[in-house]
């Protein structure tokens, strides 16, 4: 199970690192101004949608329905399903992006009504959006094409799939000289980029022989059991969803530049979310949806523990970093061209409320399998409908003294709510053990974040100081040092407590 976690961790990481290419171009070309605020509603939208009815809510009901039938039925059965969900889903997102394309400027205005005030964004929004919205259906297909290959425990194409997107954006930006703006040249770029997924994953789904096709829906059995858990896991993506959508709506409202504060803080805040969080939580739902339906709960148990502890070993040093050096990160990262320092600075106090919530973020995919794999989606709806609100409630309070960092801060409590819920009501219902290894795992492993935290802070201002008269390159280097010192820390003090023969057990464990 490891080594598929780091398979899909590796492809989400070379995502990650083209994607930090894109944004550097992206904050480079667009800065963080009036056209790069109505970019990022453009590509948000169709994002959010994405979130609730392809990669959220499709894959908790269609990956552990699938892996289920093929496990317990075989092969036809399980393509006879995939068959009937395909036409169903191609149907449903025609609908939806007819309604979205002939009613953009209403759903900017429902969406981003800070807008309306500003025509030049609010009719670059308008015209971006029915640009990007294509981009949902083509990624539909990808969520689809996906999920029948992981259940195979094949995860290498949909994993990479997402560098399509950033080299497609990076190439429209190089071109976006012959565009209106710049905008416009990443709006096409991200449409481009659905269509190269599309048939990326889709050609790994027809090498395997498992590429659905239309065929008359039935609701059989198998269907309409989907659909009781696609019912309520929608719901669940929706709440989630809505309180980005406030992100949206409440950062219209403030100055120009919060929308884009946010976009480059989450940006690097995702990096660990995908590259751990995410590829943890891709992998854990098929295997624990496999050995439960052979009856191995013991297995899948263990399973989800060693999920926890890998997931935390690998983000502990994100949570540090982006604590204490975050304004550092954005000046090296991006404070160039059309990106300035103070710009860096709001993008880096954002990017330290979101680490507040990092550990949560990173955790939740894995802590909800044990209910998915289980087909429980209406369990993990309960957790999440709750963190929403109590996430929107904390936004509306913090928006006005704190600006985007209050509502990333929100997000963070929200993500911390979400998680603790979710694990009460998995002990409560006897599919989560407190596991002693595990407690004590997570004790040394908050050791070591503890050692990594004091060692960055005592050494950040040193390393400044060392390399003030550098006339440039100076961040990034500063960056490069303090990354290798903590490396360096982290690594040892993992070593001194947990020895040799922990490690010795990952690499066992890696298959």
């Amino acid at each position: 199970m490891i080594h598929r976690i780091l398979t899909v961790g590796g492809f989400t990481l070379l995502s990650r690192v083209s994607g930090f290419v894109r944004d550097v171009v992206l904050a480079a070309i667009l800065g963080a101004g009036p056209v790069a605020d109505a970019f990022f509603v453009a590509l948000r939208l169709p994002n959010h949608f994405r979130a609730i009815f392809a990669e959220g809510a499709f894959n908790a009901a269609f990956v552990p329905a699938y892996a289920r039938i093929r496990e317990q039925g075989g092969a036809n059965p399980a393509g006879l399903f995939a068959d009937r969900i395909f036409t169903l889903m191609i149907a449903t997102q025609v609908v939806l992006l007819a309604a979205a394309l002939i009613f953009t400027p209403e759903v900017i205005a429902l969406l981003a009504p800070g807008f309306s005030a500003d025509p030049v964004r609010f009719t670059l929004a308008t015209d971006l959006t029915r640009m990007t919205f294509p981009y949902l259906l083509l990624i539909t297909l990808v969520t689809l094409y996906g999920g029948i290959l992981n259940a195979l425990q094949r995860f290498a194409a949909a994993a990479a799939a997402p560098i399509l997107l950033n080299l497609s954006l990076i190439t429209a930006l190089a071109l976006a000289a012959f565009f209106p703006t710049a905008g416009h040249a990443a709006a096409w770029g991200v449409l481009i980029a659905g269509v190269l997924e599309a048939l990326l994953v889709g050609g790994d789904a027809l090498r395997n022989g498992v590429l659905p096709r239309f065929r008359p829906p039935r609701f059989d059995v198998d269907v309409k059991r989907f659909f009781k858990a696609l019912g309520p896991a929608t719901v669940g993506s929706a709440g989630v969803q809505l309180a980005l959508f406030a992100d949206t709506i409440i950062a219209s409202f403030l100055a120009a530049g919060a929308l884009s504060a946010l976009y480059y803080a989450d940006r690097l805040n995702q990096l660990p979310i995908g590259v751990i969080g995410i590829a943890a939580g891709t992998v854990i739902l098929p295997e624990m949806a496999r050995r439960i339906a052979v009856g191995d709960d013991a297995g899948a148990a263990r399973a989800q523990n060693q999920a926890f502890e890998f997931t935390l070993l690998l983000s502990i040093p994100c949570v540090v970093a982006f604590l204490l050096v975050p304004d550092l990160i954005m000046r090296a990262l991006f404070a160039r061209g059309a990106f300035t320092a103070a710009d860096a600075a709001a993008a880096g106090q954002t990017l330290a409320a979101y680490a507040v919530g990092l550990v949560p973020f990173v955790l939740i995919r894995s802590a909800t399998a044990t209910f998915l794999a289980r087909g429980d989606t209406a369990t993990p709806v309960k957790a999440a409908l709750a963190a929403a609100a109590v996430n929107i409630l904390f936004k509306v309070l913090l928006m006005g003294p704190l600006a985007q960092v209050g509502l990333a801060l929100a997000t963070s409590i929200g993500a911390w709510i979400n998680l603790g819920l979710v694990l009460w009501l998995a002990v409560r219902a006897g599919f989560l053990t407190l596991d002693p290894v595990l407690g004590r795992s997570l004790g040394k492993l908050a050791g070591a974040g503890l050692a990594l935290a004091v060692v960055l802070w005592l050494a950040r201002a040193p390393v400044a100081q060392a390399l003030g008269t550098w006339p440039a390159l100076r961040d990034e280097t500063a960056l490069a040092v303090l990354a290798v010192l903590g490396c360096v820390v982290y690594g040892g003090v993992v070593f001194a407590l947990f020895g040799r023969r922990w490690l010795g057990a990952w690499r066992q464990r890696r298959t």
